[in-house]
C-alpha cells in the first residue's frame, strides 16, 4: 500500500510539472496575436494550426489535469488514512519509530507474560 502511495504521489508531483508547463505556455500565447501560427504536439505529430485555435484547447488540457491531480490527491489521503488504521489495528511499529506509546505498550506486554522470554510474539523484526 504504500508503494502505492508512492507511485501516486510521483504521478501527482509529473501533473503539476504539467501544469506549469501549461500555465506558462498559455500566459505567453495570450500576449501573441491570435490569427499567428503556432505548432502543437499532438500524439508525436507536429500540427500546424493557430493561436486562437490552440489557446481553448490548452486552457481545456490545463483544467483537466488540475481535476486528475485533486483526484489524485484525495486518493492519496484515502489511502494514507486507510495505512494509518491498519496500522493501528495490528500495532505495526516501523524500525526506529520513536514512539513511548509503544515502549510503553511493549512493556506492559512483558510484564504480562510473567516476565519471561517467550520468543518474539507480537515483535516486527526487519
Amino acid at each position: 500500500m504504500r508503494q502505492e502511495q508512492r507511485s501516486m504521489a510521483s504521478k501527482a508531483a509529473e501533473f503539476e510539472m504539467e501544469i506549469n508547463e501549461h500555465s506558462l505556455v498559455i500566459d505567453t500565447l495570450k500576449e501573441v496575436d491570435p490569427s499567428r501560427k503556432c505548432f502543437r504536439l499532438v500524439g508525436g505529430v507536429l500540427v500546424e494550426r493557430t493561436v486562437k485555435e490552440v489557446l481553448p484547447a490548452l486552457e481545456n488540457n490545463k483544467e483537466q489535469i488540475s481535476k486528475i491531480v485533486e483526484t489524485l490527491n484525495t486518493q492519496m489521503q484515502t489511502k494514507g488514512r486507510e495505512l494509518t488504521e491498519y496500522r493501528e489495528r495490528y500495532n505495526i511499529r516501523l524500525v526506529g519509530e520513536d514512539d513511548k506509546q509503544g515502549k510503553a505498550d511493549a512493556s506492559q506486554a512483558k510484564e504480562s507474560e510473567g516476565g519471561g522470554s517467550k520468543g518474539g510474539a507480537g515483535v516486527l523484526v526487519s
